[in-house]
């Protein structure tokens, strides 16, 4: 038996999910919701909801492949009053407005796309992120801090939002904890210093890895080194017990106590990770 808990947002921790879902016997997304753009955005400040989108996207990673409703849930709409809504977004903020609890939204559109795992949010209450650049005025919301530079810190408001009792029972449970890839501050982190995802991550046994993306990202960690992005998780208070790097952005060290692994695990024809590679490699991992 292997249970995996895989912690951040977005297409990085979609990923991760493709990469595990073929080995792993329980497999837990806890995801971040700090996301204030696009339709996400909008169905946040109109309806007051969690932001659905890399909600919806861990859905779609953990879907049965053979589900017509697994993949519709990213089929997008190109007009009209709902034009740039994914028809999942709107199918778990029509569950949620119709009175479920996200977590049992989120059950119910699982069960409904045959997902093989979890999707659990970071916060039950929608979170905004906030960036602070040294001396330069800090940032608010997760679109200005993706787009800014310079930054070395992040944090959520409200500071102490509540996360689910799952998400404690899953991190402990779990032999490994994948962080990323992904945006280190407006994927990784701000999902990791939620205090109910930060507090049991720390606690944990299990094996906590940071994949590391495949180079930096325009904006955010824009002239970053990859040892930057291993110093800044750490400085957020985040464990990590081992660096997986792809050899194209990989450190040469890492702090002690941390172990390092370089893996082919990206794709050779796009600049993404590729989902077999990357299971392989985290699959050796368990345990460690």
């Amino acid at each position: 038996m292997s249970s995996v808990a895989c912690v951040g947002g977005g297409h990085g921790l979609a990923a991760t999910l493709r990469a595990v879902r073929p080995w792993a016997d329980d497999v837990t997304a806890i995801v971040s919701v700090a996301d204030d753009g696009g339709s996400s955005g909008r169905l946040r400040d109109d309806l007051g909801l969690l932001p659905p989108g890399d909600l919806r996207r861990c859905l779609s990673a953990l879907a049965d492949p053979t589900s017509p409703l697994g993949a519709a849930l990213e089929h997008r709409f190109d007009g009209g009053e709902l034009k740039g809504h994914p028809l999942g977004n709107l199918l778990i903020a029509g569950l949620v407005d119709h009175g479920l609890s996200v977590e049992d939204a989120l059950g119910e559109v699982g069960r409904l796309v045959g997902a093989e795992g979890r999707v659990l949010p970071a916060a039950t209450v929608p979170v905004t992120l906030s960036g602070e650049r040294g001396s330069l005025p800090s940032v608010q919301g997760q679109v200005r801090v993706q787009g800014a530079s310079g930054l070395h810190r992040v944090a959520v408001t409200p500071a102490d939002a509540p996360t689910p009792g799952a998400v404690g029972r899953a991190l402990a449970a779990a032999d490994l904890v994948v962080l990323g890839p992904g945006s280190l501050f407006t994927s990784v982190l701000a999902a990791a210093v939620v205090p109910g995802v930060a507090e049991p991550l720390r606690a944990t046994d299990a094996t906590r890895v940071l994949v590391l993306n495949l180079g930096a990202q325009v904006g955010e960690t824009e002239g970053l080194a990859p040892a930057d992005h291993v110093r800044l998780a750490l400085a957020h208070d985040v464990p990590v017990d081992v660096v997986l790097a792809d050899p194209r952005f990989a450190p040469d060290a890492t702090p002690e106590g941390v172990a390092l692994v370089v893996a082919e695990v990206g794709s050779d024809r796009v600049p993404v990770h590729d989902p077999d590679r990357l299971g392989a490699a985290l699959r050796d991992l368990v345990g460690r």
